[in-house]
């Protein structure tokens, strides 16, 4: 038996987990040399929510904290996130948008691209993939991982192969609600090493409680890689915690080789920044417990904190029980989605209509029609005539490739833009979120501008005319 790898989540999901992705740049790089000695397989430090909080909130370009990082970690390999067609925004892009954003992101310093879709519609991974490959990046494929009568071992192994077939370099089962449990990860990751030769990798949250154990389980059975986050920043709906993991199986056959004498200058140097975040009010105590009811309802952390916002925006938060009551109600109807972005938002808000109208699909997001029309792709489970007359009525719903109806997008969002570019990666950031993206090209150009002027007034100062 090979020796455990760990990817390291710090710089990613873990402060998007218990701080909503407000860790900064600059709070990374003083670590990121330290890091990059220990020896982890790879740290995650890009994609999911990051690209989003990066221009919306902490105006940052995205693209630059992958370079940044680059310049210093030299030996680790750099993973992102990438929600397949739906890349980090929220619905799907044209193939040639997805395609350019793969390539840019390996341009700048990614090298593992970990691709998924919220309803494991493979087709919605095919252009991701290949791009990843024709590009020489590590192609990770992940299955988002839920259960119900159409999600069962069989269900896991089936998808796998199909990716493994489509020429995925490794296979990451994607828990993203910590609803994972042990003895079914080891059934799991069994059946799966009898029938896909690429790793697999294991991802899970700490939300339910059960978290170490399941990667415990997992490890027996073979996994070749988990995810976890060291430990200030662990726990809660983050995952579970690195250094534990590492004395766990310390002189075993699973030895993951790294040092916890290193790992423990990771741990000082984020133990003050927890500090700081949990006085700023960024980590909200209560997404750093153990939730049982995610064992029931599969709501991941994140769309706990979505569901309580709606809700606080009615001055309706005494009906939260009933809407954590009505989410896999919801889900049931639509198909058994997993209740990941983009589909957590879909199942979660509709929940909420239902619940706050007092009538079931009374109030129907376009989100939910688009879903409901085959937008996103294929439900693992058909939707009933009924539901989707009482949310579409007679309208057609599309059996293709949800993608095949989108014409290239690239040159137009370029036209678009093209006064604010400074990079290509510029196109990127406005095909993905153009009002967002447009603000920080202005503050931008705002401040250059300024600069410019500075300069300029110290140099008719100096050399008057």
């Amino acid at each position: 038996m090979a020796k455990i790898k760990i990817t390291e989540t710090v710089l990613r999901d873990a402060h998007q987990s218990l701080l909503a992705t407000r860790m900064k740049t600059e709070e990374m790089l003083p670590i990121a040399e330290k890091m990059d000695q220990v020896g982890y397989y790879s740290l995650e430090m890009w994609g999911g929510a990051t690209f989003d909080a990066s221009l919306r909130f902490l105006v940052e370009d995205p693209w630059e904290r992958i370079r940044s990082i680059k310049r210093v970690v030299k030996n680790t390999k750099l993973q992102m996130l990438l929600r397949g067609q739906n890349i980090l925004g929220y619905k799907h892009y044209a193939d040639d948008v997805v395609s350019e954003f793969v390539k840019r992101a390996i341009y700048n310093g990614i090298d593992i691209v970990r691709i998924f879709d919220a309803l494991n519609d493979i087709r919605n991974l095919e252009t991701a993939i290949r791009t990843t490959l024709e590009e020489g990046g590590h192609a990770q494929c992940a299955l988002s991982y839920t259960t119900s009568p159409a999600h069962n071992v069989e269900y896991y192994i089936k998808r796998a192969k199909e990716l493994e077939d489509l020429g995925a370099d490794s296979v990451c089962i994607k828990d993203m609600s910590g609803i994972l449990t042990p003895y079914v990860a080891f059934e799991l990751i069994t059946e799966l090493k009898k029938v896909i030769k690429v790793p697999i990798q294991l991802h899970t949250h700490y939300t339910s409680g059960i978290a170490s154990m399941t990667y415990l389980k997992a490890i027996e059975a073979g996994v070749d890689i988990v995810d976890t986050a060291i430990s200030p920043l662990a726990l809660g709906t983050s995952q579970p915690p690195t250094e534990p993991l590492v004395a766990a199986l310390k002189g075993t056959q699973y030895d993951t080789g790294l040092d916890l004498e290193a790992l423990n200058e990771i741990t000082e140097y984020f133990r003050p920044l927890r500090e700081k975040y949990l006085e700023e009010g960024l980590i909200n105590p209560k997404v750093l417990g153990v939730n049982p009811k995610t064992l029931i309802y599969q709501v991941p952390g994140g769309m706990l904190s979505n569901l309580i916002s709606q809700l606080e925006s009615q001055n309706r938060l005494d009906l939260f029980d009933e809407v954590l009551k009505e989410v896999p109600r919801v889900r049931e109807d639509l198909g058994y989605p997993p209740l990941v972005t983009p589909t957590s938002q879909i199942v979660g808000t509709q929940a909420v209509f239902n619940v706050i109208t007092g009538e079931r699909y009374k109030m129907v997001p376009n989100e939910v029609k688009d879903y409901v029309r085959g937008l996103y792709g294929q439900p693992t489970v058909p939707i009933k005539d009924e539901i989707k007359r009482k949310i579409i009525g007679d309208e057609e719903v599309i059996s293709c490739r949800p993608a095949d109806l989108i014409k290239p997008q690239l040159q137009s969002i370029r036209e678009e833009m093209k006064e604010y570019l400074e990079q290509e990666e510029d196109v990127l950031s406005y095909a993905l979120f153009p009002q967002v993206a447009m603000n920080f090209f202005k503050n931008r150009w705002a401040d250059k501008y300024k600069i410019e002027t500075t300069l300029y007034n110290e140099k008719e100062k100096t050399h008057p005319v």
